[in-house]
């Protein structure tokens, strides 16, 4: 082959390359973002099978979560329904079960451990 020819060709497969590696990181970075928008079981299941340093070095990683956990709740409006294991891990307790029996919630977030 020629000069033209090579660098020619070169150029295809560096070209052809980098849209491989663009796709790849668009579709990776796509089932992260989704991930994050499921529920907190679905996210742990899915990030417990990928190599966290390469999630938290390639992707902004902590952007996309503050994006995906931003949510539309403000003062004064009632906390969305979920359900909690019992300390036993027997069963599950509702939010709703409690709001419905007219019973004072006090949420706290936080470790005390």
């Amino acid at each position: 082959m020629s000069g033209p020819k090579r660098r020619s060709l070169a150029f295809r497969l560096a070209l052809g390359l980098f849209v491989c590696l663009v796709i790849a990181y668009s579709a990776f970075g796509s089932y992260v973002w989704w991930a994050m928008n499921q529920t907190p079981e679905t996210l742990g299941r899915a990030m417990a099978r990928m190599p966290g340093s390469i999630v938290f070095s390639l992707f902004p990683f902590e952007t996309f979560w503050n994006f995906a956990r931003e949510g539309n709740l403000h003062p004064g409006d009632s906390a969305p329904d979920f359900a909690l294991l019992t300390l036993d891990k027997s069963d599950r307790i509702r939010l709703s079960s409690f709001t419905q029996q007219k019973r004072p919630v006090a949420l706290i977030f936080g470790s005390y451990t």
